[in-house]
């Protein structure tokens, strides 16, 4: 386990927090597929007690968890069950109830599955990743999606908290999420077609934007979880 040690800025301080149980600590999952260091360091700059870990008994002390990912859906998954991760995250879900956030390939993980690799996910949420299809839409788009967006609110949610239509985020994918029950969608954004960018079901919260990467206001969103779910 990494405590939130990162060098932070004269005038910043960043306390580590020992995990202990019963202890109010955000978990960010260290499973080798996302940008762990940067959001432990931008929680802990605003006082949030945060700890990146690959532990199966942290998790299960935790108060919030997130998930983050860059990569391939299969990998991701692949990774989790190699740390034999899976079992302990559905009882944090099915039976504590514990807020989750995913963020990106972290939020992907929640689907059933994925067109890439065919990979079985965690099944939280009931929905397909698709890979993007431009066929008879708009052939001068490209894929990977790589830039600045914004996003249409479907449903007002504590996570999002009145997000101002015109603020951007930036997002970096060549998949997306295909949820079953439209209930799920929170907000959505819209490159060749309109997909889900923020989507909830219960405790479980995903992002498709790089929030660590959308300046001050982006990081907001994460801040928010951590501290008001």
């Amino acid at each position: 386990m990494r405590l939130c040690t990162a060098r932070v800025p004269e005038g910043w301080r960043v306390r580590a927090v020992p995990l202990t149980r019963r202890t109010a600590i955000v978990i960010v999952i260290d499973y080798g597929m996302g940008n762990v260091r940067s959001i432990v360091h931008k929680l802990g700059k605003v006082g949030v007690a945060v700890a990146a870990s690959s532990s199966a008994a942290d998790l299960e002390n935790a108060s919030k968890i997130i998930i983050p990912g860059v990569g391939a859906f299969g990998a991701g998954m692949q990774h989790l069950r190699e740390l034999d991760l899976i079992p302990t995250l559905d009882r944090c879900v099915h039976e504590a109830g514990i807020p989750v956030l995913g963020i990106c390939l972290g939020m992907h993980l929640f689907a059933k599955a994925s067109d890439e690799g065919g990979a079985r996910g965690l099944g939280w949420i009931d929905s397909h990743v698709r890979r993007f299809d431009f066929s008879g839409i708009d052939g001068s788009r490209r894929v990977p999606n790589f830039g600045w967006n914004t996003i249409d609110v479907k449903r007002d949610t504590q996570l999002l908290g009145g997000v101002d239509p015109d603020q951007r985020f930036y997002f970096a994918h060549s998949y997306h999420l295909d949820c079953a029950d439209p209930q799920d969608i929170v907000a959505t954004t819209h490159y060749g077609y309109e997909y889900p960018a923020v989507v909830q079901c219960g405790s479980v919260c995903g992002i498709q934007f790089h929030p660590e990467k959308s300046h001050r206001r982006g990081f907001e969103i994460v801040r928010r979880f951590a501290t008001s779910l």
